[in-house]
């Protein structure tokens, strides 16, 4: 089961840090958008965050899912559940963005309908104070996605 957040309920922090280790900045993009939940089994598994960016236009800033969940398409659940949102709530275009180093991310996020957009160049050198690996890369640029709805 996929649902908002509601505005009583405690920020699902320690997932957002698996996707944006800036505890700083999720608070202040958490601000402006919905989060949105997975449960399984009445614990919490997974998370996104939908931002709008333009008119007519949201992006998903955030996503994760708990560790020992990986590999079982719940982070795809995620995407498309975001998508859908996306759409339901009258946006055109949806985006999303991944470091440099994120092979699987990148992968996902082309199996439901993302294309390549552009290249942030030095967005975590710009963004972190300290470096970030992934997958045995630093990650440095920020690779932009989008999907017209």
């Amino acid at each position: 089961m996929i649902r908002e957040l509601n505005k009583d309920e405690e920020l699902p922090l320690d997932l957002l840090l698996l996707a944006d280790p800036s505890e700083k900045l999720v608070r202040k993009y958490i601000s402006r958008g919905k989060c949105f939940i997975m449960y399984l089994h009445g614990t919490i598994i997974g998370t996104y965050v939908l931002i709008p960016t333009r008119p007519e236009t949201v992006e998903i800033v955030n996503i994760a899912v708990n560790e020992e969940y990986h590999d079982r398409g719940y982070g795809k659940q995620l995407v498309l559940h975001a998508i859908e949102t996306a759409k339901y709530e009258g946006y055109k275009t949806i985006e999303i963005g991944t470091g440099n180093s994120g092979i699987v991310q990148l992968a996902l996020y082309q199996k439901c309908g993302f294309r390549m957009t552009s290249i942030d160049r030095d967005f975590f050198v710009r963004h972190y104070d300290e470096p970030i690996f992934e997958n045995g890369i630093k990650v440095i640029d920020m690779v932009r996605l989008s999907q017209d709805l």
